[in-house]
C-alpha cells in the first residue's frame, strides 16, 4: 500500500496501481479542464489575464481528452470501496463528457452539484455571459452501492433545513491564495478550502481514507488534515508537489471530539430483527403492535410477522398494513413492556448496538 498523509510526485495514471482495491472510501477528482484556450485574454486595459495555459490542459482533440478520463476514472472505480463516494468538478468545457464517461462505467450519480461563485471573474471581452459557477457531479460505485450521506450534520450547519445543490463560496483569493518562490500565484485554479471542507463533511466520516489524484496544491487533502481524515494525494508537477506538502506540514487537525458527525450519519451495524429474538427481548408467540395498537401482529421464531394469512418481516407486514411498496419495520412496531407500555423495537436494536 502506498504511504498516506502525504503528496506522492507523479503522473495519477502511474501512482494508481499502487492502491489496493477497494480501499479508498471518498475521491475528488480535479482534472484538467480541456480549456481549449487558444489565443492570450486581456482586460479591457490591454492588461493580461492569467488563465491556464499549461502543458497539463493541453489535448490533441476530444477523444484524447475522454480517453485520458476513461483510463482514470476506471482506476477510480477499482480503488473505491463498494460504499464509497466520488466526485469531481468541472466546467462546460469537460463536464458534460465526465459525466457520459461516469454513467457508461456503471458509476451512479447522486446529485449534481453548483457552485455559485460570489466573486466570479469578468468576462472581459463582454461577448458571452460572465462564468459565474463549476459543477460537481456526486456518484456512488454503482447503483445499489449503500454510500455516506451526512444528511443531519448538513442539516443541522443549515440551520435545521435540507441542504440543497446550489453552494455559493467566493473563489479563492487572498492570504487563502498561496504563492510561489516569485510570490506570484502558485496554481491557476485553487479551489477553496469552504468548499473541500463541504464535500468531506457531506461524503465521509472521522479516519477514511480519502484520495485527490489531480492534487495541484492539494486544498482537498489539506481539508482533509483539518477534518480528522486520512488522505492520499498525487501530483505530477514537482512544484506543486513540494508546495502541496508544505502547506499539508502547516495544518494542525481539529480534536477527534470536534471532527464528530451526528449520531444520526454514523454508519450503523446491521441488526436483523430475529436477533432481538435470539439475545432474548422479544419471545416468539408474543405480539407487536403499530403506534395506536389497531394492528396487532405475531412474532414467529425464524423473526418473522404474521398478520392474519400474511406472513412476511417487520417491514413487508408493514408495507402490507399500510398498503405501500416499502415501508420501515423498525419504526412501525412496538412492544408491550412489563408496565403494558408500548415501546419501539427501535429501542431494543439500539441498545444492542450499544
Amino acid at each position: 500500500m502506498i504511504s498516506i498523509n502525504k503528496i506522492h510526485l507523479g503522473d495519477c495514471l502511474k501512482n494508481f496501481p499502487k492502491i489496493p482495491n477497494k480501499s479508498i472510501d471518498l475521491i475528488f477528482l480535479d482534472p484538467p479542464y480541456n480549456l481549449q484556450l487558444n489565443k492570450e485574454l486581456t482586460r479591457p486595459n490591454h492588461s493580461v489575464v492569467k488563465g491556464v495555459d499549461q502543458e497539463w490542459d493541453k489535448f490533441d482533440n476530444f477523444n484524447s481528452y475522454d480517453q485520458f478520463s476513461k483510463e482514470y476514472l476506471s482506476e477510480c472505480k477499482r480503488v473505491l470501496k463498494d460504499d464509497g463516494g466520488l466526485w469531481v468538478i468541472g466546467s462546460y468545457h469537460n463536464i458534460f463528457r465526465i459525466g457520459k464517461i461516469l454513467q457508461d462505467l456503471n458509476f451512479w450519480i447522486l446529485n449534481d452539484v453548483i457552485w455559485e461563485k460570489s466573486n466570479p471573474l469578468p468576462n472581459f471581452r463582454a461577448t458571452r455571459l460572465t462564468n459565474a459557477h463549476e459543477t460537481l457531479i456526486w456518484c456512488s460505485k454503482n447503483p445499489k452501492a449503500k454510500y455516506q450521506f451526512n444528511y443531519h450534520t448538513l442539516k443541522t450547519s443549515n440551520e435545521d433545513k435540507q441542504e440543497r445543490s446550489i453552494w455559493n463560496f467566493p473563489i479563492c483569493s487572498g492570504k487563502e491564495r498561496l504563492k510561489n518562490q516569485e510570490n506570484q500565484t502558485a496554481h491557476p485554479t485553487q479551489k477553496p478550502l469552504a468548499l473541500m471542507k463541504k464535500v468531506i463533511l457531506q461524503s465521509s466520516v472521522k479516519g477514511d481514507l480519502l484520495l485527490e489524484p489531480f492534487a495541484g496544491t492539494a486544498s482537498f487533502c489539506a481539508a482533509a488534515k483539518f477534518l480528522g481524515r486520512n488522505f492520499i494525494g498525487f501530483e505530477q508537477d514537482k512544484d506543486y508537489q513540494k508546495l502541496a506538502n508544505k502547506r499539508l506540514k502547516s495544518i494542525q487537525p481539529l480534536h477527534e471530539e470536534l471532527v464528530e458527525i451526528s449520531d444520526k450519519d454514523k454508519p450503523q451495524k446491521k441488526i436483523p430483527f430475529g436477533t432481538l429474538i435470539n439475545s432474548g427481548y422479544l419471545e416468539p408467540g408474543s405480539s407487536l403492535y403499530n403506534k395506536n395498537k389497531s394492528c396487532k401482529a405475531k412474532i414467529l421464531p425464524d423473526g418473522s410477522l404474521t398478520f392474519g394469512s400474511d406472513r412476511g418481516s417487520i417491514h413487508k407486514i408493514a408495507a402490507k398494513i399500510n398498503n405501500t411498496s416499502t415501508f420501515n419495520g423498525w419504526d412501525y412496531w412496538h412492544y408491550e413492556d412489563s408496565k403494558k407500555k408500548l415501546v419501539s423495537i427501535n429501542e431494543i436494536r439500539k441498545k444492542i448496538r450499544n
